[in-house]
């Protein structure tokens, strides 16, 4: 599966733009703020509907313009060939279309075309809140499962309901319970739903995330990620239900899945156990890793993504690479390169502002590279 070609009309800076991808690498140079990003980003937006850096659609309209299209040829793994074209009139809903034909809902695109992005933002994963987290955890798992997608939209098509009608029974000074059963209960059936399939998640990703860790950093240190969730005690349906009033007085939601966080912990140092593990207690990332060990981090946080999107849909998804090579240090870069060449990946995008640099590093990369020069 790759994408072939690429037409952009007023998407962000690009108001008019075409392109033929190679199979294996394109590598889009230029300089700061010619839009090498932007076009990362408009295959991002025809693979997921979405953009990965702007929350509104709207925002990646060129100023000035009134729409913006996307409009893209992917081969799928059968050989065959796929329109897939994204337009958006300023005030209108956006429109999605295959082979001109619109999606009956957006959520049955989610997934088909399967990308992975690693950007130079991504170490907010670890900084930043749980909501990060949480994100992008569930963009994974929506790519790889169409239920876990659509449990997930019906919670929040549910949780925002029930939002409404306790800001309601605030103004009103008057709570109606058997009105708020009528959402509690589907609210707890789907947290619970998705709760099970986040844990059964964490416990597939973990050995492919813990196996790229140790490749990138030389298994210098070991890492963890432990799920957190209020769902998982035995008496959440009943805390949940003790808690109304307090939520009536808040105006939201206090409790549930929409609270869940994913703790990214490393222990350094420590002796050797029996089985060769460390013996050191794990610390939390954002605390106590250095800025190396957090940009190792999410790249395999990345990189596990990829791996689970390949067995699941059993073709490689495209990998999208920003400045990349501007945020590593030479040892990794190196253990990047060596995947590429060992032929770990199928269809990427690398974006640098230095192509000289770009073409030293895949010099002797075995693959089809090929260069795409963005003008200011």
């Amino acid at each position: 599966m790759h994408l072939e070609k690429l037409s952009l009309t007023n998407f962000k800076n690009y108001e008019d733009g075409r392109y033929v991808f190679g199979r294996q690498v394109n590598v889009i140079v230029g300089p700061n703020g010619s839009g090498k990003t932007n076009l990362l980003d408009a295959v991002y937006f025809l693979a997921l509907s979405k953009s990965a850096f702007q929350s509104q659609d709207a925002l990646s309209i060129l100023h000035d313009a009134d729409y913006f299209i996307i409009d893209g040829v992917f081969e799928e793994h059968d050989d065959r060939n796929v329109q897939i074209t994204i337009s958006l009139q300023r005030g209108q809903r956006k429109v999605l279309m295959a082979d001109k034909k619109p999606y009956e809902r957006v959520s049955e695109h989610i997934g088909r075309f399967p990308v992975v992005l690693i950007a130079p933002n991504d170490t907010d994963l670890v900084r930043e809140h749980s909501e990060d987290r949480r994100h992008f955890f569930d963009g994974v798992l929506s790519q790889l499962d169409p239920e876990y997608l659509r449990n997930y939209l019906s919670y929040q098509q549910v949780l925002k309901q029930r939002n409404s009608l306790l800001k309601l029974f605030a103004d009103r000074n008057q709570v109606d319970n058997d009105l708020l059963d009528t959402y509690d209960e589907p609210l707890l059936e789907l947290g619970q739903k998705i709760h099970d399939r986040r844990r059964q998640f964490i416990d597939e990703y973990l050995p492919h995330f813990r196996a790229h860790y140790a490749y990138l950093s030389g298994e210098r240190e070991e890492v963890t990620i432990v799920y957190e969730s209020e769902v998982s005690n035995p008496d959440f349906a009943a805390e949940f239900r003790h808690f109304r009033r307090r939520d009536t007085v808040l105006q939201r939601t206090t409790m549930g899945i929409h609270k869940d966080d994913y703790n990214f912990l490393i222990a350094t140092g420590g002796a050797p156990a029996a089985d060769g593990q460390s013996t050191a207690e794990p610390v939390p990332l954002k605390k106590f890793g250095s800025q190396g060990q957090q940009k190792t981090f999410v790249i395999a946080l990345k990189l596990a993504q990829f791996d689970q999107l390949e067995a699941r849909k059993e073709v490689k998804p495209i990998l999208l690479l920003d400045d990349i090579f501007d945020k590593l240090d030479d040892k990794r870069i190196g253990k990047l390169i060596q995947q590429m060449d060992e032929g770990a990946f199928g269809q990427l995008f690398i974006t640098d502002a230095r192509p000289e640099r770009t073409r030293e590093l895949l010099r002797h990369v075995q693959a089809d590279v090929r260069f795409f020069e963005i003008g200011n």
